[in-house]
């Protein structure tokens, strides 16, 4: 009789097993977004991204303009993403995207951060809460500018590239050189090209490779034209490009996105 009720309860917890094999599968993964402005929806490719996901509604783009890696915490946003972790058991996994950089660098009161100290360690920090929380954490440099000085596209986030791409190494986690990609693309199609992929379109009175991201000529209306912000063609482009880069370096997850022809 005993031998009877143990192949009985060892037939039940193969079976127990073996459904839970079959369910874990079936379970989606889910992605979430952080980071700035380039990033963020209207002014940023993250929106562009999360509908190339087979399913929508399993990624989430936190990001938020005007936001370093210090401020994003300082205000409260990073609560939600671990909220999000801690619930998680409705996925299979749960890629946490982190790309910050642009507001980190000096001149912006309230979100700068030191390059040798604070940027290093909230970058850690990110990594390692969201490894904590049985996340991925997913390393991306910042988006390109889109600026050109004698026919050369400017690039001023070396340092902070080199900090993320440590850091990456480091934590033995994913990174997406989204700002060697984006540069190289942007070098090739030259600042005509590159303006097309702007929120606005660029106003006549604008020189064509300025000195800075944004010069008016005196007097001229004020324009949303900037070469640091992506309208509806620059999200198409950039979010494909990390898509690309995602099934590169993850090709565990490269099966979540639509065919080429539904994008």
């Amino acid at each position: 009789m005993k031998l009877i009720s143990s192949v009985l309860t060892l037939s039940l917890a193969l079976l127990a097993g073996g459904a839970q094999a079959a369910d874990a599968p079936s379970k989606p993964i889910r992605i979430i977004l952080v980071g700035d402005s380039t990033m963020a929806n209207t002014s940023g490719y993250g929106d562009a991204f999360c509908a190339r996901v087979n399913r929508a509604n399993t990624c989430l783009n936190l990001a938020k303009g005007g936001r370093s890696s210090g401020s994003f915490r300082a205000e409260g946003r990073w609560d939600e993403v671990e909220g999000l972790l801690r619930g998680a058991a409705a996925y299979r996994a749960t890629y946490v995207l982190i790309q910050f950089g642009h507001n980190d660098q000096p001149g912006k009161p309230g979100r700068s951060t030191d390059i040798k100290t604070e940027f290093p360690a909230n970058m850690t920090r990110y990594v390692q809460e969201v490894k904590a929380l049985g996340g991925v954490p997913v390393l991306v440099t910042p988006l390109t500018r889109r600026t050109f000085k004698d026919g050369v596209l400017e690039n001023n986030f070396g340092p902070w590239n080199d900090v993320i791409r440590a850091t990456a190494a480091a934590q033995k986690v994913p990174l997406l050189d989204l700002n060697a990609d984006s540069y190289a693309a942007v070098q090739a199609m030259g600042q005509d090209e590159a303006d097309t992929l702007a929120m606005v379109p660029r106003p006549a009175d604008y020189g064509v490779a300025p000195a800075a991201g944004k010069v008016e000529v005196a007097g001229a209306a004020k324009s949303a034209f900037d070469r640091t912000h992506v309208g509806v063609k620059g999200a198409a482009y950039f979010s494909r490009m990390v898509m690309e880069e995602i099934k590169h370096t993850l090709p565990e997850i490269a099966g979540q996105f639509k065919p080429e022809s539904e994008q």
